[in-house]
């Protein structure tokens, strides 16, 4: 059994019960080691008088003992069990608290919906760069507005309205949903949030969505459009993806919206009245743009009680950095000063170099991140490194950049030549744009110089005077603890492949020792 604290998070909600169990490391680093869900419906169950009637709260108390079981079997520390909207609404709270506490042993916290307000925006905030915004989280029993300015929360509301018991208000069942049906529920729905005019007085911010809802949206656009990554977190949707999405499901019953690719069984009779929140809340932010965060209320929790040392928010720039931090911790391969020593050189090379080259100015966050990642691969086998980071890059959870950028970065830290690169790249072409393949072969060969000059890992270099002369040799004159025999010689048996991206042969010399 691992001795790092582990921690369950419990979230009771309107629709699902959710599992997510934490463990952090000894430095502060943390990864999601199990989770789990129950398609609980809550909000359906509620009976004529507002109450949770017995049987579903029995059901409710197995499962919470199953998640426990879970929890104890990875030797978690404490469990954190919160619910929300659906036990919130119900007339008999107290009582059905009361009875899951005593039948489990576990403490639960009945959340307010500026909790899940709160709870929901620091989850985004801890795992994406967006300064300002509107975040929205569609549960099964309510949906909270929030909005961002700054990375700081201004105004947030929690509507009584979410997907499962919209679809009990309107009597969506089995069958298709008409489209004059959904304009009425679409309108309705604007009505109630136009109670808050907050709403429609920042036009053009991004439409930050969490939850069940959204994730499963983005799982049936994805497959709509052959998205090349699985991953969801910072996946921004087509122009127009909702407007045909509900223009495809709505028609159809239940049972043929279940063999819609991407889309889960369990969703499939909840889906549209989500879709329908979430088409009545882009509405009246008048939001520029819909970008899922894979991130949610466990997650937000988790950081505000797991993880006191940190902000509750941090800057754009601090996301990425936590996150870089996180993945080489979780994965430590290299002695932490010889990936500083890389990162320092690859970005006085950069900043030497890049300006004449023409490379746009948000490639030094590339550089930056990819130089303190390129040997991750290395956690694998030493001998691959290079399509091991790639492929870890591409399928670990960090945050911090978007789905280009993180393909980017992929491909400079395991650039190992055009013909490897173009072949890892040939999946995500749908991703890059034109001149990408020209960067990245700069940048992964500015890598590679980076890390020859530092290739006995014992940072030798303290300074480096960097010139161009007769526009033909890249002048690198090093102050040095030692002579550097073995990184000349790797400088030299890379000078003609970065000769072929530069047009400069890279020449060392040493300018005086310390």
């Amino acid at each position: 059994m691992n001795n790092n604290p582990v921690t369950g998070m419990i979230d009771i909600g309107s629709n699902t019960v959710r599992l997510a169990v934490y463990q952090i490391t000894d430095h502060g680093a943390f990864r999601v080691i199990d989770q789990g869900r129950w398609p609980a419906r809550l909000s359906q169950k509620l009976n004529a008088d507002g109450e949770l009637p017995p049987d579903a709260v029995n059901e409710l108390a197995e499962v919470l003992l199953h998640f426990k079981r879970i929890c104890k079997m990875h030797g978690t520390t404490s469990i954190k069990a919160v619910a929300t909207a659906a036990v919130r609404q119900a007339t008999n709270r107290e009582q059905v608290l009361m009875q899951l506490s005593s039948e489990t042993g576990l403490r639960i916290e009945l959340l307010s919906g500026q909790d899940e307000a709160r709870y929901g925006s620091i989850a985004m905030l801890r795992t994406m760069d967006v300064e300002d915004g509107f975040v929205v989280d569609i549960g099964g029993g309510s949906t909270e507005v929030t909005l961002l300015q700054g990375r700081r929360i201004v105004a947030s509301v929690s509507f009584p309205f979410g997907c499962v018991n919209t679809a009990r208000r309107y009597g969506l069942k089995e069958e298709a949903i008409p489209l004059a049906l959904a304009e009425q529920i679409v309108s309705e729905l604007q009505s109630q949030i136009r109670a808050e005019p907050w709403i429609r007085e920042h036009a053009g911010l991004p439409l930050i969505g969490l939850g069940g809802t959204i994730r499963s949206f983005a799982k049936v656009s994805q497959r709509n459009t052959d998205y090349p990554l699985s991953n969801l977190h910072g996946y921004e949707f087509p122009a127009h993806a909702l407007e045909h999405t509900l223009e495809v499901l709505a028609p159809l019953n239940v049972d043929k919206r279940r063999k819609i690719p991407g889309l889960s069984k369990d969703r499939a009779d909840v889906i549209v009245p989500g879709l329908l929140i979430l088409r009545a809340v882009f509405n009246e932010c008048r939001a520029s743009r819909i970008v899922v965060c894979g991130a949610g209320l466990r997650d937000g929790i988790f950081f505000e009680n797991c993880l006191p040392s940190q902000e509750a928010t941090l800057t754009s720039r601090q996301v990425l950095e936590d996150s870089i931090r996180n993945l080489t911790s979780l994965y430590p391969t290299v002695p932490q000063v010889h990936l500083d020593q890389v990162n320092k050189l690859a970005l006085r090379l950069y900043d030497s170099l890049a300006e004449d080259a023409g490379l746009p100015a948000s490639f030094r966050t590339l550089i930056d991140s990819a130089s303190r990642l390129f040997r991750i691969g290395s956690i694998i086998d030493v001998g691959d490194n290079s399509d091991h980071t790639f492929y870890i890059l591409m399928h670990a959870h960090w945050n911090g950049l978007g789905h280009r950028e993180m393909l980017l970065t992929a491909a400079i830290a395991s650039y190992k030549g055009p013909g490897a690169m173009r072949n890892k790249l040939a999946p995500y072409r749908s991703l890059l744009r034109e001149g990408d393949f020209e960067r990245i072969a700069k940048l992964g060969m500015l890598l590679q110089l980076a890390a020859a000059l530092d290739r006995s890992e014992s940072q030798g270099i303290s300074a480096l005077d960097i010139s161009i002369q007769k526009g033909k040799h890249l002048h690198l004159r090093a102050t040095a603890s030692h002579p550097l025999q073995v990184e000349k010689m790797e400088v030299e048996t890379l000078a003609k492949d970065f000769k072929k991206n530069w047009g400069l042969t890279p020449v060392v010399t040493i300018a005086k020792f310390v």
